[in-house]
């Protein structure tokens, strides 16, 4: 199968950078779409060129670091599924297909594909966790949780931190990001008590670090390969007004 790759190429976050092409002839269907990236930097090896560098570890779909635009979309175009899990059965024999990293002002571009997403990683350091005394696993049955209350905090930890939300965002908002950490926790008895403390921490944080706003056009959920909800941000949005009229007593 021949393809037609356009990929972004960057030396870093302050060369303009530009699309540059390039065709592989023997690209098989069964190939990961980071398979055919490794088939590609082979032969830019051999050629005695610079490989196209790119964010990668699990390649099973739970770390979320491979994500890239593809075609305009972030991690392809099949729902659900990140850039390692898309393969090249998805595309056509003599496709074009364009390939860059995610865009935000809050991710700068380390080297061509490759981006610095440390930004959601201050988010979640100004409050995403609870504070508990470690030791001893306590008995299970100690601190009953609803079936509901489980599910949906099992919904919204699924959020692997891809940043595929913000590079759909035409506002380059992380609120589902954000509303899906504080949504997990509030759910649970464990993470209840901080609730407002936390809340106010993670939103502030995420302002600080150059995000913008969100404008509900829902296109986050579209593109998360976990499909959190939306609601998420609903759950947020409610518990920092919530907190705002609790810290002002």
């Amino acid at each position: 199968m021949k393809i037609i790759l356009k990929i972004w190429r960057q030396k870093n976050r302050q060369d303009k950078g530009e699309f540059c092409d390039y065709v592989l002839e023997d690209v098989t269907r069964d190939m990961s779409f980071l398979e055919m990236l490794d088939m590609l930097n082979n032969k830019l090896v051999k050629q005695g060129d610079r490989a196209v560098e790119f964010d990668h570890d699990c390649r099973e779909g739970i770390c979320g670091q491979c994500g890239v635009m593809i075609n305009g979309i972030a991690h392809g175009s099949l729902k659900n599924t990140t850039t390692c899990q898309l393969h090249m059965r998805e595309f056509k024999d003599g496709d074009t297909i364009y390939v860059e990293p995610f865009k935000a002002s809050a991710f700068p571009v380390v080297r061509d594909l490759k981006v610095d997403r440390s930004s959601l990683d201050h988010i979640i350091v100004s409050g995403g966790y609870v504070s508990v005394d470690t030791g001893q696993a306590p008995e299970a049955n100690n601190i009953p949780v609803t079936y509901e209350e489980a599910e949906s905090a099992f919904d919204a930890a699924a959020c692997i931190g891809c940043g595929a939300c913000v590079a759909s965002c035409k506002n380059s908002s992380a609120a589902l990001f954000t509303g899906a950490k504080i949504t997990h926790l509030a759910r649970l008895p464990q993470g209840e008590k901080e609730t407002a403390s936390r809340t106010m921490a993670m939103v502030d944080q995420m302002e600080q670090e150059n995000f913008g706003h969100c404008s509900n056009t829902e296109a986050c959920q579209v593109e998360c390969p976990e499909n959190i909800s939306v609601l998420t941000i609903a759950r947020m949005n409610y518990e920092y007004n919530r907190a705002k009229i609790l810290f002002k007593k």
